[in-house]
């Protein structure tokens, strides 16, 4: 069995050892630790992380990140806070029920997208097979990288989770297998500063007494359908015929059935990421009032945007996406004259349409994005027609570079305030 610490990278006798090199206890081993070679990195509570890093009074303080005021959805929440039962897209009033003692800082959108840079460039120091995922998680294929770094994926990997913390302050977790969807099942078993690894052998045998939720992409209503059929775990999956699924269940069907076998044959593609930049929040309870839609919506457009400068892109066609508390799906696109990458702009163009679906409905989930997407050097040129459009820009930009280095608080929006 292999193992080696994850401080110091020095090959070790096996698990729950001391590293004889420098005494740490963070020994990795497995059975097919050298034979693995793809990853999925996720920064640990990235924007709290960041904050954190930034002010040390908040370090042993529970942090969330988010909407102040009772219109206020988390964001992210740190560790502490987690343990009080605070979760992602919360309503903030919600959350500070839970853990009253949280301190509660704004998003700074641009910050956390120069943070992201300085991520993705270590990534692709390793490989250029990185396909980012969002600001703070990517997927990597280290194979044929051994000879170059002169050690196996997994040392490299837990080489880059070091760097990443000592370089940028911040942590990481990380998930090894043989492919994507189960390293990234791997990285959310040991967090935070995690290393965790599936194999062959074992990876049928861990999924098997999963519930069917288990597996990424079963939404609330997949899920629901299944059990009424009495499909509830993953051993139910596994044990069923393929073509009985796919009868009942078509393509989605041969899909559960291939995930549930750990079958997934998706490549790790760093351009995936080209056909589309979006977010979306569901919300821990449904939401009628327009202004707190319109609220979040702007959270969603700044996070859009923050992706969008990070990875140099802006897209011409704007798409708003609701899910109501009948779990039916609305969208609606708008295609812009020019494309965009500014926060600004993208919220303007959902609002309009946030203001023709929001009628009294109960949503469970919104979402924006922006496709078609072409380079940054083509997005947002001088508007003849709408003359506050270019100041509006410029503003942002420049807000942009100061939340940057000062934090989002010197700064802010009147709709990103309320």
């Amino acid at each position: 069995m292999s193992a080696f610490c994850r401080d110091c990278l020095a090959d070790a006798p096996q698990s729950g050892t001391r590293c004889k090199a420098c005494g740490g206890r963070r020994i990795l081993s497995h059975a097919e630790l050298d034979a693995l070679a793809i990853a999925h990195l996720d920064c640990d509570a990235f924007y709290a992380s960041i904050e954190k890093r930034d002010d040390p009074s908040l370090i042993d303080k529970p942090v969330i990140v988010g909407g102040s005021g009772r219109r206020g959805v988390v964001s992210t929440a740190c560790y502490l806070a987690r343990i009080h039962g605070v979760r992602s897209a919360m309503p903030m009033f919600q959350a500070l029920k839970l853990c009253p003692k949280a301190v509660v800082i704004r998003p700074s959108m641009s910050k956390y997208a120069e943070v992201a840079r300085a991520v993705r460039a270590l990534m692709r120091e390793l490989t250029p097979l990185v396909e980012p995922l969002s600001l703070d998680e990517a997927y990597l294929d280290l194979s044929g990288t051994e000879r170059l770094h002169g050690m196996t994926p997994a040392k490299s990997m837990a080489r880059l989770a070091k760097r990443i913390h000592d370089d940028i302050g911040i942590t990481a977790s990380i998930g090894l297998s043989y492919n994507k969807f189960l390293a990234k099942l791997a990285s959310d078993l040991d967090k935070p500063r995690g290393f965790a690894v599936i194999g062959r052998a074992e990876a049928k045998t861990f999924l098997r007494a999963k519930p069917i939720g288990f597996v990424r992409g079963v939404g609330a209503a997949t899920e629901a359908r299944l059990a009424r059929d009495g499909v509830t775990t993953i051993a139910h999956v596994q044990d069923a015929d393929p073509h009985d699924l796919m009868k009942h269940y078509g393509n989605t069907g041969l899909w559960l059935w291939r995930m549930a076998n750990a079958e997934d044959a998706r490549a790790v593609d760093p351009d995936a990421e080209m056909k589309s930049i979006s977010g979306e929040v569901t919300f821990e309870t449904d939401i009628t009032d327009f202004e707190t839609l319109e609220h979040v919506l702007w959270d969603q457009a700044e996070r859009v945007s923050a992706r969008a400068k990070a990875s140099d892109l802006g897209g011409r066609t704007v798409t708003l996406k609701l899910k109501t508390a009948g779990f039916k799906t609305r969208t609606r696109s708008h295609s812009l004259e020019a494309p965009t990458q500014l926060a600004d702009r993208i919220y303007r163009v959902a609002r309009e349409a946030l203001l023709r679906e929001a009628d009294g409905t109960a949503f469970r989930l919104l979402g924006v994005g922006i496709s078609n997407l072409v380079s940054a050097a083509d997005c947002d040129p001088a508007d003849l027609v709408d003359e506050g459009a270019g100041k509006r820009a410029a503003a942002e930009r420049a807000m942009d570079k100061v939340r940057a280095k000062f934090g989002r608080d010197v700064l802010g929006k009147g709709r990103g305030m309320k």
